[in-house]
């Protein structure tokens, strides 16, 4: 006796929300810092930032790497990724992105010190690496403390 082919549900198309969940956006949240009596790094990776020439219109592409000192404020994660998100249809200079990246960060946070560092990827067999800081007036960071190091144990003799 041959076997009923199995019934499928038909296919249907998801429809977009009428709002979606989330969507670019320029404002950057920000939290209370939880250690403001100390000076402590806050790195950021960022490594498929995307914009476009603002002359022939083709996407550029970018790894962000920003470094910061907050002071009262910190940079709420969500919001910086709906940030990165909003350049994706802009066209934009290198340089400008990154300096206005560091300007909006630090409008946002009066961090003690930011360091932003865009390395482009390449265009036209040219890789660009623009970095950009700014130093809260009156800040003067802690100096680096070196320790010795130890080679790795293994608990085997």
């Amino acid at each position: 006796m041959a076997k009923k082919p199995a019934q499928t549900a038909p296919a249907t198309q998801r429809l977009r929300p009428a709002t979606p969940p989330t969507v670019p956006s320029k404002e950057l949240h920000v939290f209370p810092n939880p250690a403001p009596e100390r000076d402590y790094v806050i790195e950021f990776q960022l490594p498929e930032f995307t914009c476009n020439c603002p002359l022939t219109g083709q996407p550029d592409f970018a790894h962000f790497t920003i470094q910061m000192v907050a002071d009262r404020l910190c940079v709420e994660l969500k919001s910086l990724k709906l940030y990165f998100w909003s350049y994706r249809n802009e066209g934009a200079f290198h340089e400008a992105v990154t300096n206005t990246v560091l300007d909006d960060i630090v409008r946002a946070t009066d961090a003690r010190f930011v360091r932003v560092t865009a390395k482009w990827y390449v265009r036209g067999g040219i890789y660009t690496s623009i970095v950009a800081e700014h130093r809260k007036k009156g800040w003067k960071p802690q100096p680096r403390i070196e320790l010795p190091s130890h080679g790795a144990q293994t608990g085997l003799a």
